[in-house]
């Protein structure tokens, strides 16, 4: 699994954390990443959308499809 692989599988089981949560995670999962890689991995996910930012802190980003299904649906 890459970098952003390990992120997201960290960000999944934490809910909202900040960076400080998710490397204990990763450290207490066995892997190691640098703040850099982190980072880079952080902003990679955020740009994808695969993440939301509130703050210092991320979570996984809802999927927006259901909604805009539902919304369709019902549009008056």
């Amino acid at each position: 699994m890459d970098a952003k692989g390990w992120v997201l599988l960290a960000v999944e089981k934490l809910g909202w954390a900040g960076e400080r949560e998710i490397v204990r995670w990763l450290d207490e999962a066995g892997e190691e990443l640098s703040r850099l890689e982190l980072q880079k991995a952080l902003a990679a996910l955020l740009a994808e959308g695969r993440l939301e930012q509130k703050g210092e802190l991320y979570r996984r980003a809802t999927p927006k499809g259901a909604k805009s299904a539902f919304d369709a649906l019902f549009e008056e």
